[in-house]
């Protein structure tokens, strides 16, 4: 049986009830829900589907909203209807795994009159600090309604975006520390990595803004005005995060053009050494088939010292080449140790 949690405040009084989730479909709207309270329902988890429905369905909320719980999420949208507000988001943890994928979890939120529900995907917690907040009466959320609520659970999933860029950030600086030390094509496979995380980071960050934008300029009467500015400042933090993504990934994509030069580089080394020893051996190739040839009159075929004169003409020619290219700088390396 899926688990969920329910958070009931006012200024003066906050309680804490865990139970099932049949208990809160068959007890929520006639127990729980107060006009003198708050009350956040959050699910952890979406595995009783019919105990969800029934929820829904006292709650009256829409059928088609009830199915975009289930349905992945395709555009940002916020709904509004007579009796509640719905919109679903996208949050993103590390992987503990090294090179992993990003932890995404959907999150969806049906704010209503002295209420506010949300359905996670999984058995994970974005909001402890929410949570904290609440139990400790720290800051405005006691004395705000369900809208600040809200705002303040977007506002623990932004915060997730930027630990997330920390994490890559680290990355970065770690990969740029051994990109100029390795010639290991593991270390490009490395910044892929990274480039594919920010990536996925934009598709989540992006509809976020989009949804605090369309927030900041709803006409509900869910919503405070003067909470407002609270979700202009979300819209900012997700522009900065999408700002920071795109510096990185900008910064990704000259390491790698960098460490594609440093293999050019070192590829053009060997092909410029391979060239100098062909440049040496080709005329000394030349000279001994010349004289290989089994003609029987051939010049200086007899001679008695012929063969000490030819190697020693070899091994002439050899070394004057080596010491032209060596007085050209040919042999030496153009970046410094």
């Amino acid at each position: 049986m899926g688990q969920a949690q329910l958070y009931k405040y006012n200024q003066s009084f906050f309680a804490v009830k865990k139970e099932e989730s049949h208990y809160f479909s068959q007890h929520f709207v006639e127990s729980e829900i107060d006009a003198d309270y708050v009350s956040w329902l959050n699910f952890h988890g979406l595995e009783d589907r019919n105990d969800i429905e029934h929820l829904c369905r006292k709650l009256q909320i829409d059928k088609l909203s009830v199915e975009n719980i289930y349905q992945y999420l395709r555009r940002p949208k916020v709904e509004e209807y007579a009796k509640y507000m719905f919109f679903s988001v996208k949050s993103a943890l590390s992987s503990e795994e090294e090179g992993g994928k990003l932890n995404q979890e959907q999150i969806t939120f049906i704010l209503g009159e002295n209420y506010l529900i949300s359905f996670q995907e999984k058995s994970s917690d974005h909001f402890t600090e929410v949570r904290d907040r609440i139990q400790n009466n720290r800051g405005k959320i006691r004395s705000k309604h369900a809208d600040f609520l809200l705002f303040r659970m977007l506002e623990a999933i932004i915060d997730n975006y930027f630990e997330v860029l920390e994490d890559i950030s680290d990355a970065i600086d770690d990969i740029d520390r051994r990109l100029h030390i390795t010639e290991s094509r593991s270390i490009f496979h490395e910044i892929e990595d990274e480039k594919r995380k920010l990536i996925e980071l934009r598709k989540i960050a992006q509809p976020m803004r989009d949804i605090t934008i369309q927030l900041e300029h709803s006409e509900s009467s869910f919503l405070d005005k003067t909470n407002f500015h609270y979700f202009a400042n979300l819209r900012s933090s997700c522009s900065s995060v999408l700002e920071e993504i795109d510096a990185n990934k900008q910064i990704l994509e000259g390491m790698a053009n960098l460490f594609y030069a440093a293999q050019g580089q070192r590829m053009n080394e060997i092909m410029r050494v391979l060239t100098v020893v062909s440049s040496i051996f080709i005329p000394l190739t030349f000279i001994v088939g010349v004289y290989g040839m089994n003609f029987s009159y051939m010049p200086e075929l007899k001679y008695p010292y012929g063969y000490y004169i030819v190697v020693a003409v070899l091994f002439t020619i050899g070394l004057g080449l080596l010491l032209y290219f060596v007085k050209r700088g040919w042999l030496k390396k153009n970046h410094k140790e």
